[in-house]
């Protein structure tokens, strides 16, 4: 049934309210809703957010977003973790319809004590609504604008007085109340929204090699590969994600660069998970034991890292439950258990789950399998082609893991249709990876990054990962250091969660063949030990960038949200500029002036796409989006060299790959 004023097409919603749209704590973001009601009458709207605990929120006024549209618009902001429901209200406001037809005609002389008397009676019961301490201030309104003593215009003004507008936006009189259905919001902790990944493979860190050729190479240990973890936490990241630490099967081993033909030392990929030693819940006695892992989530917790577990649900023919449960697998019409493929490729040495036989007895192990390592400390799990799964399968795991543990995040790593990886976001899963790594023209970039910071935002949160062991791409490979240094820049500040796979610091773009998107020597299938300290001596590195976007990230507020990017136009194809703004108020915000007032945080950046050549351009910006007048110069420093810019509307730049390409500038007003 419609309401009594219509609320229409109220946002965000997804699927109907089937499933809840997504926040984090303390993330701001629109709700919005088509409000009318017949005739010239005015109206007033609001939305009021519902608490986990059932307490409810004050009201927050919504106001029209394009005049003659009556679409309307409020920005609320939730501050804990649970399910929220939220609502759109909509009532008659006689009091704005009486002030429109008075400043009308009263100047003109038009039924002037009519509309004093009709004025009195509407302010007398607004009084009604306001709690007693501030009641006065109305009936003394009501009594004033009656009395003849008082020339009319000043009672006119009188009746919209800052003190009587600010109080009836708090105690507003309200005729003909509506409301929209309660609909559902789930909030996260922070870190489902913002926050730098860094990938690495423990069996690499600490692994040696006899130079002499009298033994096999020695895998890297979860202890050696702490060592590692200060150094990640000094480039500024926060999540450090582990593939598979379990036991590796040695049927269909493969061997370096995905060989058949594996060696005796050859360690596997560790997606081929479970032998003798172990399953799913088990770590890789060469990586050490469970008590080593606890060592180190506990020593990357001190450092402020949080440790993400990949989540691979599938198996090596060794595993466990290849004996103890093969009808959880396909059986072929020769009797033997179908390994992977995505044809023309075969993964011999992994056996996919059938989620149609047996799908209790598999779910309750997998549920068991997370439940174990979330008491070992991990709150993150990177789960490993969730699209190759029933989405029936995670809506169930995810709801009841969350009742269990509401802090654990999940990230899909769903390469694949539309779609699906838009339902896994609507489900449950708090993070997806996305299409970023081939989108590297300027057109399809602002187009992907408007689709994931729009509507698509309140279902699915991008990571924006540069690279990762499977994705070498193809714009790397040609473009050298200046592409590494442009895709890290892209990422790290567009969206509010990207990472980086170990070894892009240190711009490895070998692939296995010409065109594949491979890794020669592939770390899946061998150890790879880096020189850390020698890259650094020799200037191999990029990892200073990676740690001063880190902390830009960190101290600029704007850069840690999803739905505010803006971009800017510029006269060459192969330059973009985009800006992300949090707007000042008057606290103290990053670019405010010495009146208090200013943009606010505003990152203003421009980046050459091209890897290869110097491009110079002309930026058209769009200043009201920086939170400033058309007409205003303003100064960006670049926070990439410290440089200082007087700029205006339009302004020059000139950007060589090879030595910086891009700029990164803070905004403020010129000092007057």
């Amino acid at each position: 049934m419609i309401e009594r004023i219509p609320i229409l097409d109220v946002e965000p919603v997804v699927d109907c309210g089937r499933w809840p749209a997504k926040a984090a704590v303390g993330e701001t973001f629109d709700v919005s809703a088509t409000v009318f009601r017949e005739g010239h009458e005015r109206l007033g709207a609001g939305v009021v957010l519902r608490a986990p605990d059932g307490t409810t929120r004050p009201l927050v006024h919504m106001s029209e977003t394009v005049p003659g549209t009556d679409r309307l618009t409020a920005e609320v902001t939730p501050d804990e973790t649970g399910l929220w429901h939220f609502r759109v209200e909509a009532w008659g406001d006689p009091i704005a319809h009486w002030r429109h037809d008075a400043d009308i005609k009263v100047p003109r002389g038009q039924d002037v004590d009519l509309m004093f008397e009709e004025g009195a009676l509407l302010f007398a019961r607004a009084a009604e609504g306001v709690p007693a301490k501030r009641r006065a201030v109305l009936t003394a309104l009501a009594r004033d604008l009656v009395d003849p003593a008082v020339p009319a215009l000043t009672r006119l003004a009188a009746a919209s007085a800052p003190e009587i507008l600010d109080l009836l936006r708090e105690h507003p009189l309200r005729e003909l109340d509506s409301a929209s259905p309660w609909l559902p919001l789930v909030v996260h902790r922070e870190r489902a929204l913002f926050g730098s990944w860094y990938e690495f493979f423990p069996r690499s860190e600490g692994a040696t090699f006899d130079p002499m050729g009298r033994r096999g190479p020695t895998s890297g240990t979860l202890r050696t590969a702490m060592r590692r973890l200060p150094a990640v936490a000094a480039m500024g990241f926060d999540v450090v994600y582990l593939p598979p630490i379990h036991p590796i099967g040695r049927t269909f081993r493969k061997g370096p660069n995905n060989t058949l033909n594996p060696g005796p030392h050859d360690p596997g990929s560790p997606w081929a998970i479970g032998s003798e030693e172990g399953g799913h819940d088990a770590v890789h006695p060469e990586l050490g034991s469970i008590a080593d892992f606890d060592a180190f989530v506990e020593h990357a917790g001190e450092l402020g890292l949080e440790v993400a577990l990949d989540l691979a649900l599938q198996c090596a023919p060794d595993h466990p439950w290849v004996k103890e449960h093969p009808e959880w697998f396909t059986t072929r019409a020769d009797g033997t258990i179908a390994y992977a493929e995505n044809p023309p490729k075969k993964y011999q040495d992994i056996y996919p789950l059938n989620f149609d036989n047996d799908p209790e007895g598999i779910y309750q192990e997998i549920k068991r399998v997370v439940r174990h390592w979330i008491d070992h400390g991990v709150r993150i799990f990177r789960v490993d082609n969730p699209h190759t799964k029933p989405v029936a399968f995670w809506a169930r795991l995810l709801s009841e893991i969350n009742e269990i543990a509401p802090d654990v995040i999940f990230l899909a790593e769903a390469f694949t249709r539309p779609a699906m990886m838009q339902t896994l976001g609507k489900i449950g899963f708090h993070q997806s990876y996305t299409y970023f790594t081939w989108r590297n023209g300027k057109d399809e970039l602002e187009e992907y990054v408007r689709e994931l910071s729009g509507d698509a935002a309140k279902y699915m949160r991008p990571n924006f990962f540069v690279n990762t062991p499977d994705i070498l791409n193809e714009y790397l490979v040609q473009g050298g250091r200046p592409a590494f240094e442009i895709r890290a820049v892209l990422a790290a500040l567009l969206s509010p969660t990207w990472g980086v796979y170990s070894g892009y610091e240190l711009i490895e773009n070998i692939p296995v063949r010409p065109g594949s998107e491979e890794y020669r020597d592939s770390e899946k299938y061998q150890y790879r030990p880096r020189d850390w300290a020698a890259a650094e001596r020799e200037g191999r590195t990029i990892a200073p960038l990676l740690s001063r976007l880190n902390a830009l990230r960190r101290a600029h507020p704007a850069l840690q949200l999803l739905r505010n990017p803006r971009f800017h136009h510029v006269d060459q194809p192969d330059v973009i500029c985009f800006s992300k703004r949090l707007p000042g108020a008057g606290s103290g915000d990053p670019g405010e002036d010495a009146s208090g007032t200013g943009p606010g945080d505003v990152v203003l950046a421009v980046v050459n796409l091209d890897p290869h050549h110097v491009h110079e351009a002309t930026v058209h910006l769009d200043l009201p989006a920086l939170g400033l007048d058309w007409s205003e110069g303003f100064v960006v420093t670049d926070e990439l060299t410290g440089d200082s810019y007087d700029w205006r509307q339009s302004n020059y730049v000139r950007l060589d790959p090879h030595a910086q390409p891009a700029h990164i500038f803070t905004v403020r007003r010129t000092e007057s």
